[in-house]
């Protein structure tokens, strides 16, 4: 039987290293007083090309997960997909993460990560499309404007955050490419390269990570791929230089450093839908009234607060998606 993480204490999802930086809690309002403001800043970060080979590719410096540039202090207006929450402290964002290629304890992709290198970069676009191709990502990002969407992230081991990210809508790249009438889903894929991602060397998980959508999800507004996060590049540790984020599925659908997008007929496989079925479903729309069989998914703790709050049904964006799943049984197509 494959090796799983351990499940999460049933009274505390938050780490003791996290704990102990308690007091930077209470700074939190005053550092990201304008953490809303994030776009201006990003969008120029993100349209420059590399300088250079190596891990110190799409902004990072150096061969570290680090990344450069100021956010910027001017506030912006809401926007349209915005939660009005503050956002989760940049270096909470950073620190604190599932990313098992860089290993399994949460500080351990900040620590292991330095060693992607995150350009040159290209995703393969495949499957059940009339216009395949193999894009560099710096050409893709040209195709859209960025957008600044700051959203909730829900993991399904109970905690959540906040996050401004960076990206663009997955339904532009898809109409892009042509669907064909046969395309139903649409799969991705990390990248599988254990020189890079030394956490790929164990056999925690069958690797390389894949995860997908049905097509109407990942058309949906909401779903996005982001290249950045509170105005900088994406860090290697948070999925560089490519991830999704889908805001009402809990946070392991959201698969990171992506070199491929596979349109498909048949629902594809999903990682942790094959190590453990029973606990993970191929949906895994966020469901406070589904409880995972190790632990309650009624409430949260909001990493950077000390107190558990009530989880949101599609956390906090059932108007815009549940009409995707009526008639569901959502008890069932967990």
């Amino acid at each position: 039987m494959r090796h799983l993480p351990p499940e999460p204490p049933g009274s505390e999802i938050t780490s003791e290293s996290l704990y102990l930086r308690r007091r930077e809690f209470i700074k939190s309002a005053a550092l990201f007083t304008g953490t809303a403001a994030v776009v201006g800043t990003g969008l120029q970060l993100l349209s420059r090309r590399p300088s250079g080979g190596g891990g110190g590719g799409g902004g990072l410096e150096g061969s570290t997960p680090t990344v450069t540039g100021e956010v910027p202090k001017a506030k912006r207006p809401r926007g349209p997909y915005d939660t009005d929450e503050a956002p989760t402290p940049y270096e909470d964002a950073t620190t604190y993460n599932n990313f098992y290629e860089f290993g399994l304890d949460k500080g351990d992709p900040a620590e292991n990560a330095h060693t992607l290198k995150p350009r040159p970069w290209t995703v393969v676009i495949d499957g059940e499309v009339a216009r395949p191709q193999r894009v560099d990502l710096d050409t893709m990002q040209s195709w859209f404007p960025l957008e600044d969407r700051v959203y909730r992230m829900r993991c399904v081991e109970a905690w959540s955050m906040v996050i401004p990210w960076l990206g663009f809508p997955l339904a532009g790249l898809l109409r892009r490419v042509e669907p064909t009438s046969k395309a139903k889903y649409v799969a991705f894929t990390t990248l599988k390269d254990p020189a890079q991602m030394p956490g790929q060397r164990a056999h925690t998980l069958d690797w390389p990570y894949v995860e997908g959508l049905r097509l109407d999800e990942a058309l949906h507004p909401l779903t996005m791929l982001a290249v950045g996060m509170y105005g900088k590049v994406l860090p290697n540790q948070n999925g560089a230089p490519l991830r999704l984020v889908v805001p009402w599925k809990y946070g392991f659908k959201g698969i990171k450093s992506i070199v491929r997008i596979s349109l498909t007929e048949k629902e594809p496989p999903t990682t942790w839908n094959l190590a453990n079925g029973r606990e993970y479903g191929f949906f895994a729309n966020v469901n406070p009234e589904v409880a995972h069989p190790r632990w309650s998914q009624a409430t949260e703790r909001r990493i950077g607060e000390l107190r558990r709050r009530p989880t949101l049904p599609f956390n906090g964006y059932a108007d815009q998606v549940a009409s995707l799943y009526t008639g569901m049984d959502l008890r069932k197509y967990y």
